[in-house]
């Protein structure tokens, strides 16, 4: 059963209206139940405003489950821009197709020149992204993994909605994750700010990670686009949907991401607050609703935020993140798809966690739980440069 007919049974107005009602009584109920499990009742209690006083038991549970289940780690990893190039018009987006901008696409050379750098940083672990683009669809991507996949311990993919058969050949190539990001839950939202181009098609997006479970992807991505509707029920709905692929597709790992609007090329829209504090209680209703996933804390927040929150119930970073087709090798100063705010190197972000008692791991799973394990190609050619000297 895809997740549509599930999303279809919840009106967003009337969901939200349940969230705001939830009662002081419905937030204790949830905070004792957690060890034995939440319900999709408990998690509206702990995304409601009655659960505001709560906010510090909720993130000492959200720190006690992370550490029992993940250990005192954080994963750290960076995504790859391989193009720019994107069909598609929406509002919030610096790439979308009627902004004015030069558009690119990393070639080969300029590929492993990306790699090259971020090897150089550490990272086993990358994720790759694009705009979405026809003409750079699964051959371009084929062509990138594989060229990829000596490089790293793992690679995912956050690019265009892509068929059943489609994810299950690219994970023969090398794929190990894809993120798929449904932006908001709210039918009319959906239509007002993806204007035209294959993502206005709200329900092909929606099942796109049931696709993705079908053809065996070891981890799938989920998340709302905050600052589009209500901040509480998007984030129901991605329980939600959570839940549903748990039931449906269990062989595969889950991760949320919590991405905030921030300033891109294109013109301003209205925003729907959500605020830092915000930000806290939705991740740690999300560690106390399902201990197992992984929780994404992104450069988008600022360096003082991500030093205070990653604690509470977060299992990975990204570091030193660039968000243009080059933005590490040949390109830094070229237009990114949305401003960054924490800009540190990802050598300051692993001290700084190593100074505060968590080991940065630099890889998500290793190669060989994809079949892979050949020696990196870079890897070779710095041996090689070595032995010579």
């Amino acid at each position: 059963m895809n997740f549509t007919s599930t999303w279809q049974q919840h009106d967003f107005a009337g969901v939200t209206a349940r969230i705001h009602t939830a009662s002081d009584a419905d937030v204790r109920r949830a905070l004792v139940r957690v060890r034995s499990g939440l319900s999709l009742n408990d998690l509206a209690a702990l995304l409601s405003p009655a659960a505001a006083p709560y906010l510090e038991a909720m993130a000492g549970l959200a720190h006690q489950l992370t550490v029992e289940r993940f250990g005192r780690t954080i994963q750290l990893y960076a995504p790859m821009y391989l193009t720019n190039v994107c069909a598609n018009v929406c509002t919030y987006c610096g790439f979308s197709a009627q902004n004015r901008i030069a558009r690119k696409a990393l070639n080969d050379a300029e590929i492993l020149a990306e790699a090259d750098v971020l090897v150089r940083h550490g990272f086993e672990h990358i994720l790759l992204v694009t705009g979405e683009a026809g003409r750079y669809g699964v051959e371009y991507l084929r062509g990138a993994l594989r060229l990829l996949r000596p490089h790293f311990a793992s690679l995912a993919l956050e690019v265009q909605p892509l068929e059943e058969a489609e994810y299950a050949s690219l994970t023969a190539d090398g794929l190990s994750a894809v993120l798929v990001y449904q932006e908001t839950y709210e039918p009319a939202t959906y239509r007002r700010h993806h204007l035209s181009g294959p993502k206005a098609d709200l329900v092909y997006r929606l099942e796109t990670p049931d696709r993705l479970g079908r053809a065996g992807v070891k981890k799938i991505g989920l998340g709302a686009l905050y600052g589009l509707a209500d901040w509480r029920t998007e984030s129901w709905f991605v329980g939600l949907h959570l839940r549903h692929l748990e039931k449906h597709h269990w062989r595969s790992r889950y991760s949320i991401s919590f991405p905030r609007l921030r300033p891109h090329e294109g013109g301003e829209i209205p925003v729907t607050p959500f605020d830092e504090r915000e930000l806290v209680q939705a991740a740690c209703a999300f560690r106390l609703f399902s201990p197992e996933v992984e929780l994404s804390l992104s450069t988008r927040e600022s360096e003082h935020f991500r030093n205070h929150a990653f604690r509470l119930g977060f299992t990975s970073m990204s570091a030193g993140s660039r968000t243009n087709p080059g933005g590490y090798a040949s390109a830094p100063e070229s237009l990114e798809q949305f401003a960054i705010d924490d800009d540190r190197s990802p050598a300051a972000v692993a001290e700084f966690l190593r100074t505060h008692g968590y080991e940065p791991v630099w890889k998500d799973w290793d190669p060989t739980y994809d079949g892979a394990g050949s020696k990196p190609i870079l890897q070779e050619a710095t041996e090689q440069t070595e032995s010579k000297m």
